[in-house]
């Protein structure tokens, strides 16, 4: 078994993938990856997102592709960045519908550590990149994991609100049972897709907390 520093609850729960082969070549995969070229995020980083987010604190799964591929940007949480980065063309999406369904002001950073920290795991579909190649790891068998950690939430948990931003995060909703949780589908917040229509006015935040205090819990302070 490959020996993966992560989260206590989620080693418990991951503990069969982390057992079969595919996993163990995945792991030889990125440590060669990360010995030859410059990747990100940065290794101790790479389960960043389980690591803030354990399992029985997870409320909000929001669901990315792959993390960003240009330096001092990735840090193992969907669409945040680091404090001090400027903030890509889809999380200054992200913060202008918060503002506009929630009244909430575009934050001075993009580093979503305080959402974690309150329960939304921003979870990439793939966990790690090469420099300057988007999808360059998408491949490599880190699909397989993440959609053990999802399979994982939705097996064991419920009242979770599922954020589906665009064809890939989309892709998943059939993973996700409806009756016991909530799944929040719309286009990727990306300019391309955003400006065509379906992103803002979707009340997504709001709609999310709305839920959350329906089951007894905490909203999110976005």
């Amino acid at each position: 078994m490959v020996n993966v520093q992560i989260e206590p609850s989620w080693k418990q729960h991951l503990l069969a993938e982390f057992e079969k082969p595919y996993f163990e070549q995945l792991t030889a995969v990125v440590r060669r990856e990360y010995g030859s070229f410059t990747c990100y995020p940065p290794g101790p980083l790479i389960f960043n997102a389980f690591n803030l987010c354990p399992f029985d604190s997870v409320k909000v799964v929001i669901i990315g592709q792959d993390p960003y591929h240009e330096p001092g940007q990735a840090h193992g949480l969907s669409f945040s960045v680091q404090d001090g980065v400027p903030f890509p063309p889809s999380l200054q999406n992200i913060f202008k519908e918060i503002e506009q369904d929630l009244g909430t002001p575009v934050p001075q950073s993009g580093n979503l550590e305080r959402w974690a920290s309150q329960g939304v795991l921003l979870l990439n579909a793939t966990l790690t990149v090469r420099a300057h190649q988007a999808n360059s790891h998408s491949l490599i068998g880190w699909r397989t994991f993440t959609d053990a950690a999802i399979a994982a939430l939705t097996r064991e948990r419920e009242h979770i609100v599922y954020m589906l931003w665009g064809g890939y995060a989309r892709s998943k909703a059939y993973m996700i049972p409806k009756d016991r949780n909530l799944v929040l589908e719309s286009v990727h917040p990306s300019p391309l897709s955003a400006n065509r229509g379906g992103w803002f006015g979707q009340h997504q935040f709001s709609r999310c907390n709305d839920y959350l205090r329906q089951c007894g819990q905490t909203p999110i302070e976005w």
